[in-house]
């Protein structure tokens, strides 16, 4: 594949998690004994995937070990947003610095990425490259493992993604962009919902339906019925 950046956004505080990320953040949460991290992590890099920065807040540290541990076959890094959080546009921002013009993929850990979504990241590069906008993967709300989501957006019949008061996909956590939508923002707290939002009002942001069963680790409750279930 043609992207060699990504970025894995890390920092938050998975507070629906708690108890178990009072003592250790959520992307070192573990399922089927491989953390949510280095799940990702190995993923990326099998899509040909060369350098992976991964932002960090609550228990940075954890984090930074971790990483330090393991010998991944790709460069792997940790930003750390030291004085506060920066929330996920304001961390995607930071963390790209090095990344200049290039494209690069983003993407949530607390998703469990497997082999069979390979082919839909390859559609994904390939309709980024084709419309020249930021493009996300999307899924419908009816394959999620998790029923309680309420669904983030639609789709239109030429793929550009819409807000409406019934939304019938679920935003997987994977996202194709460069710093390029960010315009003139500085490297401070918001939200990407601020960057989707100013996109999809331009008609700019272009989703790809997704075919895989969908497992988000939304909250402890899903998490604890995950753990006892086997995911190829």
């Amino acid at each position: 594949m043609g992207v060699k950046k990504a970025i894995i956004l890390g920092a938050g505080f998975g507070k629906r998690m708690r108890p178990i990320t009072k003592k250790i953040p959520k992307p070192l949460v573990k399922i089927n004994g491989v953390t949510l991290l280095e799940n990702s992590i190995k993923f990326l890099i099998s899509l040909g995937v060369k350098h992976i920065i991964i932002n960090a807040h609550h228990l940075h540290k954890e984090m930074v070990n971790f990483v330090k541990r393991k010998k991944f076959s790709s460069k792997v890094h940790v930003v750390v947003e030291k004085r506060k959080i920066l929330d996920t546009g304001g961390g995607i921002l930071n963390a790209s610095k090095k990344f200049k013009k290039q494209i690069f993929f983003v993407l949530n850990p607390d998703t469990l990425w497997r082999r069979g979504y390979k082919k839909e990241f390859k559609k994904l590069e390939k309709v980024y490259i084709k419309n020249k906008k930021p493009t996300m993967l999307l899924v419908s709300k009816s394959k999620s493992y998790d029923r309680s989501f309420k669904g983030d957006f639609n789709l239109n019949s030429k793929n550009e993604i819409l807000r409406q008061k019934s939304n019938k996909f679920i935003f997987t956590g994977a996202q194709i962009i460069n710093r390029s939508v960010f315009k003139k923002r500085k490297i401070k707290p918001f939200s990407m919902n601020k960057v989707w939002d100013n996109l999809i009002k331009n008609k700019e942001l272009i989703g790809v339906a997704s075919r895989q069963k969908f497992f988000h680790i939304n909250n402890y409750k899903i998490y604890k019925k995950l753990k006892k279930k086997v995911i190829d």
